[in-house]
C-alpha cells in the first residue's frame, strides 16, 4: 500500500484540527448472545490500555461475528466522535461510554460526520487511515441499545461515525493525535452519503474515481451515488 503524503497542503491545513485526538481505543470484550442469524455479536467493544497494533483487517485481537456485513479491508476501523456521543447521550438520557456503539476509536476535535470520503488521517506516529463509508445501523445495533425504533432514530440524527481502511499499519493508543493529511477535492462527506446524496454530489463522487484523486469507493457508497442518479428528475 502507498503511504499518505508526508506534508499537509494549504487546503487541508484549514480543516485540520491541531487538538484532535483519540480519546479511547476499543476492541471486543466478549461475544454476546444475539437473536440475529449469527447467534452471537462482537459489538461489545470496551476501552483498552496501552498501544494496540492496527493492521489491514483492523485492531489486533478484535473480531467480528458477522463477517459478511462487518469487518474487511474497507471497514477495518470504526471511529465515532466524543462530540456525537454527547449528542446521543442527551437524546437518550444516558451516558454513551466509549465502545457502546461498537466503535474502535473514540475521537475528539475532528469532525467525523464532515470527513470527506477518501480523506486520510495520520494517527499517532505511524498509523494512517482513510475514510471509506458511514456506519449503517442494523438490527444488532438496535438490540444492543434496547431503544425503540433505534435504526430509524439513528438515521434521523445524521451522525453515523465513519469506517476507515488502513493505508499504513501501526499502533494506536488513547492520547494519540489525529491530523488530516489529505482531503479529496470532490468534497462529499460521510454525513452527505449517509443522509442522502443530491444528484450533483453523486456525480462529483463518481467522477473522482477516475479523476486526480483516484478515489476508491466501497460498493455501498457507489450504490448510494448510483441510487441518487437514478432518482434524478429529468430536466
Amino acid at each position: 500500500m502507498t503511504a499518505a503524503p508526508a506534508s499537509v497542503t494549504a487546503a487541508t491545513a484549514s480543516v485540520t484540527a491541531p487538538t484532535a485526538s483519540v480519546t479511547a481505543v476499543c476492541r471486543v470484550s466478549a461475544l454476546l448472545p444475539d437473536s440475529g442469524t449469527i447467534g452471537v455479536t462482537a459489538i461489545d467493544k470496551r476501552p483498552v490500555d496501552g498501544p494496540v497494533h492496527v493492521r489491514p483487517l483492523g485492531l489486533r485481537a478484535d473480531v467480528q461475528a458477522d463477517r459478511k456485513h462487518h469487518g474487511g479491508i474497507d471497514q477495518a476501523v470504526y471511529a465515532f466522535a466524543d462530540e456525537d456521543a454527547a449528542h446521543f447521550a442527551e437524546l437518550l438520557g444516558r451516558e454513551v461510554v466509549p465502545g457502546l456503539f461498537g466503535e474502535n476509536l473514540r475521537t475528539s476535535g475532528i469532525d467525523v460526520t464532515g470527513a470527506v470520503i477518501g480523506e486520510r488521517w495520520a494517527v499517532g506516529g505511524t498509523l494512517v487511515l482513510e475514510v471509506t463509508k458511514p456506519r449503517v445501523p442494523c438490527g444488532t445495533f438496535a438490540r444492543r441499545l434496547g431503544e425503540a425504533m433505534w435504526v430509524k432514530r439513528f438515521y434521523a440524527e445524521g451522525r453515523p461515525g465513519t469506517y476507515l481502511r488502513v493505508v499504513k499499519a501501526g499502533p494506536v493508543q488513547a492520547g494519540d493525535g489525529v491530523t488530516v493529511l489529505s482531503r479529496p477535492s470532490h468534497g462529499v462527506t460521510i454525513g452527505e452519503s449517509f443522509t442522502g446524496l443530491r444528484p450533483d454530489r453523486a456525480e462529483a463522487l463518481l467522477a473522482a474515481v477516475d479523476g486526480p484523486d483516484r478515489l476508491r469507493l466501497t460498493d455501498e457508497v457507489r450504490g448510494f451515488a448510483e441510487k441518487a442518479l437514478r432518482g434524478r428528475v429529468p430536466a
